[in-house]
This record gives C-alpha cells, sequence and structure tokens, in this order.
C-alpha cells in the first residue's frame, strides 16, 4: 500500500511513464518503416483522426525546447506540458530536483502522452546535451543582468527553462546560460506563477515565430513522416500487436 507522503512522488511517475519518448519508433521489432506503420494503423484510425494528426504535426517543431528543472508540484509540471504541447513544441526536458513533489489536482489533460519527454538526473548533462544540438538556453530569472523576454530571438534553436517555484533556477543552470529574461511586470509583485510565466514565455515565442517566419512548425518531411508514425502508435491501443499480427498475415 502506497503511503499517502509517497502519492505526490507516485503521480510524477505516471505523468512520465504515460509520456511519449522520442525514440520509440526506432525500437519496435523488425525495422517497421514509418510508411508501413502509417499504413497499417490508418486503416484503424477514423479519416478525421488522421487529419487531426496531420493537422497537429505540420504545426510542430523541434526548434523550441521546454525545460523545467526541479520543479516540485505536479500541477505546475502538468501546466507547463499543456501549454508546450497546445503551443507545439514537441521536446520537453524533466531535470529531476532534490525536494518531495508536492501534489496537486491540475491534470496535463493526457498532453504528456503527445510530447517528447526526456528525463535528466542532471542540470549539467541535460544544458551540455541541448548546447551540443545548438540550442541557446534562456532561462527565466530575475536580477540586475536580466533582459526581456522581448529581446529573446525565438527564431533560432531555442531552450527555454523554468526553475523551482520557490528557489528559481539552480547556480548550475545560471552558469550555463546564454541569457536570462524576465517577464515585465507592472504589479507590486515582480514574479509569476511557474505556470503563469511559461504559458506567457512560450505563447510569446510561438507568436514570435509564426509573425517572423510566417509560421511556428518546421519539421522536413522525413521528420513529420516520422512523427505521424509515432502518434499513430500512440493514437491506438495496442499498436505494437496490431502491427505484429498484420505483419504475421502478410
Amino acid at each position: 500500500m502506497t503511503n499517502r507522503d509517497d502519492l505526490p512522488a507516485e503521480e510524477m511517475r505516471r505523468i512520465l511513464l504515460h509520456a511519449g519518448g522520442p525514440d520509440r519508433l526506432e525500437r519496435l521489432p523488425n525495422g517497421w518503416s514509418a510508411d508501413y506503420v502509417i499504413k497499417v494503423l490508418g486503416e484503424i484510425l477514423s479519416e478525421d483522426r488522421c487529419q487531426r494528426i496531420a493537422e497537429v504535426v505540420e504545426g510542430r517543431t523541434r526548434s523550441i525546447a521546454t525545460v523545467v528543472e526541479g520543479i516540485v508540484n505536479t500541477g505546475n509540471v502538468s501546466a507547463v506540458m499543456r501549454t508546450a504541447e497546445a503551443l507545439g513544441f514537441q521536446d520537453f526536458h524533466v531535470i529531476k530536483g532534490v525536494a518531495r513533489y508536492k501534489h496537486s489536482v491540475r491534470t496535463t489533460q493526457g498532453a504528456q502522452k503527445w510530447l517528447d519527454v526526456h528525463l535528466w538526473d542532471t542540470t549539467i548533462d541535460c544544458v551540455a546535451k541541448l548546447k551540443a544540438d545548438g540550442f541557446h538556453i534562456v532561462v527565466t530569472h530575475l536580477d540586475k543582468s536580466t533582459t526581456e523576454l522581448g529581446d529573446v530571438d525565438f527564431t533560432q534553436k531555442t531552450a527555454v527553462v523554468f526553475g523551482n517555484e520557490l528557489a528559481g533556477a539552480s547556480k548550475d543552470l545560471l552558469a550555463l546560460a546564454d541569457q536570462t529574461v524576465l517577464i515585465p511586470s507592472t504589479g507590486f509583485v515582480q514574479s509569476f506563477n511557474i505556470s503563469v510565466a511559461a504559458a506567457i514565455t512560450l505563447h510569446k515565442a510561438s507568436m514570435d515565430r509564426i509573425r517572423l517566419l510566417g509560421k511556428s512548425g518546421d519539421l522536413t518531411d522525413t521528420e513529420k513522416e516520422f512523427l505521424t508514425a509515432e502518434f499513430y502508435i500512440r493514437a491506438v491501443n495496442h499498436a505494437e500487436e496490431i502491427l505484429l499480427r498484420r505483419q504475421s498475415q502478410s
């Protein structure tokens, strides 16, 4: 029986367990191609569902990565996931913290199922990988050297990082950041709740990309096909069993 004190941690594990991963199609048996997956599972999905998946894939980008570091409230993680998914930002990075998780009634509404979620033990490892992949590291942080959100160039590959609810970004993260930004406030309160800060920041990123690039999504045709196949797998119950059965029948 699970102790009540362990429930938030269990909730976080459940969220991450049901999240999509970036390499599942590559791990499927028998070398199934994206084309094969789309053909077989496309016969099961409704026409409307296939059309919706096509529309979503068209708006997807991997040029904006969302990163949360040491966030302990499960509802905050869920809220940031929902925003990232709704705006088409496919890759979501979770850097573990040292504090215990806290329960919240807010849920992801299934957003994690459609994201590629990457789990990291350390900030240094996460940021090193993002920088190696060409990402500009932008951290929301309030200090004298911080620039305003409007100064960020979201047309380049950008990883937007949100720190712990109370402590903010870690020293490691701030040392590795290419840019720290704040969201302007005209009120007495100088900072926003993490879920609100993420919503404002990520929406600004999406709108800037649409305004300056003409669209937010930017996947190549090959990437679109790969992600479509992955979404078909996530959308169909027992997809791998169906693919195996079809293969044995051919």
